[in-house]
């Protein structure tokens, strides 16, 4: 009776410990813990934990497990470039950890949104868009010779662009490329824009590094900047990266590198 008694205490003293082995590989055990973990990290990324997941992530791990014994049954384990892989992602793994570690200590605050969208605001007040048409072609003389039709009305702008514009994108659309600051073409079609009028037709085409533009501007609106709500989430990205980019220089500077 005691002999059973003793049997019955060692049986409820293993169930926990047989309970949290998932699965064993070739003798080699698969733990319950080891499974959260890895469906703890695939929920972090967006994933849905279910049996479904867990099922799967289980036979993830088995399959991996079986071919890493494999390879180490092989001895690639030990071969200078497989150690050098695993270094460098034993490397990344750590400095992405560091990264999201010092984030999560130090996050953007509403205050540094706030901040940083009055300033990016502040800089923008003023400033105008411009409703451009532009045909592109190569040729200087090509350029001043289509010019000089539009003028006499020999042919409309539409019309010139969707036959001799190289950029065939506006081309398609009579030249139109929409509303956008001047900060957004290349400075001297940018310059060009800034100097010409609403409905005012470049006198001389202009060259830039894509060729000849012939430039009309068909309206001018001031600058409406969005709400920050509209814009908080590529603000916080943007100060994130950021903060990860001056706490590496303070890394850098801080490590001594001779």
């Amino acid at each position: 009776m005691k002999r059973f008694a003793a049997l019955a205490l060692t049986c409820a003293l293993a169930a926990p410990v047989y309970a949290q082995t998932v699965a064993t590989v070739n003798g080699k055990a698969i733990s319950q813990k080891d499974m959260d973990q890895f469906v703890a990290l695939l929920v972090e990324q967006g994933a849905k934990d279910s049996p479904e997941l867990r099922e799967q992530v289980k036979q993830e791990m088995v399959n991996r497990m079986a071919v890493v014994q494999a390879a180490e049954k092989a001895g690639l384990d030990k071969k200078a470039d497989v150690q050098q892989e695993i270094e460098l992602a034993r490397q990344g793994i750590l400095v992405r950890a560091l990264m999201a570690d010092y984030l999560k200590k130090n996050p953007v605050s509403d205050a540094d949104l706030t901040k940083e969208y009055n300033t990016i605001k502040g800089m923008e007040e003023g400033k105008q868009e411009y409703k451009v048409r532009h045909i592109l072609v190569k040729d200087e003389q090509a350029a001043k010779d289509l010019l000089a039709q539009i003028k006499s009305k020999k042919v409309n702008f539409a019309d010139a662009a969707k036959k001799n514009s190289i950029d065939t994108g506006s081309g398609q659309q009579g030249g139109d490329l929409g509303w956008a600051p001047s900060s957004t073409y290349v400075p001297e079609f940018a310059q060009a824009v800034e100097k010409l009028k609403k409905g005012e037709l470049a006198a001389a085409p202009v060259q830039s590094q894509f060729g000849w533009h012939i430039i009309q501007v068909d309206d001018a609106r001031p600058v409406t900047f969005p709400a920050l709500n509209d814009v908080k989430p590529q603000l916080e990205e943007m100060l994130r990266q950021r903060k990860l980019a001056e706490y590496q220089q303070k890394i850098l500077k801080d490590a001594n590198i001779k």
